[in-house]
């Protein structure tokens, strides 16, 4: 019985001593995050583009590679292809700067629904669209005000 009390207290005063003092007496954790496979090529040319930019987050969409950050205030979202070509930069706006012809339609084809976030598009081309999202869904219409999807 002796032998077993003295274990007991071993054990106690090394749990109360690592308890007291963690960090010597285990190592530092370390948050293992999954390995970034995004191109070279993608993060070269935002870091061309943007040279400003800090905490940039890429992720993988439909083959090419979204890069999303802040810019000049403004929530900004860039895909480019693996190549690291520009295939269309969206940045967010306030819904009372899309076109008033977007606005209105959504208020004659969707009375009472609120508009809850926009932005304005521009694809490779320089062709501008418009996204307003109504009800969960992405509405876009080109500068005109057309529904395009």
């Amino acid at each position: 019985m002796h032998m077993k009390t003295i274990l007991m207290a071993g054990l106690l005063s090394g749990f109360a001593l690592s308890n007291t003092l963690p960090a010597l007496a285990l190592p530092a954790k370390r948050t293992v995050h999954p390995a970034d496979n995004t191109p070279a090529a993608v993060k070269a040319a935002i870091a061309r583009l943007y040279p400003t930019v800090k905490n940039v987050k890429f992720e993988k969409e439909n083959g090419d590679y979204e890069a999303a950050f802040s810019h000049n205030g403004k929530s900004m979202s860039v895909v480019l292809d693996a190549k690291g070509t520009v295939k269309e930069t969206e940045t967010a706006i306030p819904v009372s700067a899309l076109p008033a012809a977007v606005r209105g339609y959504i208020a004659n084809q969707m009375p009472g629904r609120k508009i809850k976030e926009a932005a304005e598009i521009i694809d490779a081309g320089g062709v501008r669209k418009y996204e307003a999202e109504v009800g969960g869904k992405d509405l876009i219409f080109d500068e005109a005000g057309k529904l395009l999807q």
